[in-house]
């Protein structure tokens, strides 16, 4: 009986600390790179750490509500993973220049193109999903 009462204050735990369940994320990340390593998948780890977390839930063995905050933590702080990036920018002038702009077009062409098409690919989901049958009483 001690065990199942440690897990569910563990479990109380994790839906109320947003960094644990940040550090749950990152588990799961290291838990897909440990896999990838181990079994040389030619996929990043990470896509192996988010293809467990959703099976996770898929099952029902993890709700969404344990790691709704931690990953809204890590999403709101996304800026500070991009500042080395540009600080990398600043090493290299000649990005500066007409290469600069160039890459700057493809970024922003190959984002809107991603944009368009997932909203094409759930528009299509959204028509091609059977709609529940409403029974009014009027």
């Amino acid at each position: 009986m001690y065990p199942r009462k440690l897990l569910l204050s563990f479990r109380l735990a994790l839906r109320r600390s947003r960094l644990l369940q940040g550090g749950a994320l990152v588990l799961f990340w290291a838990l897909g790179e440990a896999l990838v390593r181990t079994t040389h998948l030619p996929v990043p780890g990470g896509i192996i750490g988010l293809a467990l977390v959703l099976l996770l839930f898929a099952s029902g063995r993890l709700r969404t509500i344990s790691l709704r905050r931690g990953a809204d933590w890590l999403l709101a702080e996304m800026l500070l993973f991009f500042v080395p990036a540009v600080l990398a920018v600043l090493d290299h002038r000649e990005f500066l220049g007409l290469l600069g702009l160039k890459l700057l077009a493809v970024v922003l062409a190959g984002t809107l193109l991603v944009m368009g098409g997932t909203g094409l690919a759930v528009d299509l989901c959204c028509r091609l999903s059977p709609r529940p049958v409403r029974h009014d009483d009027n």
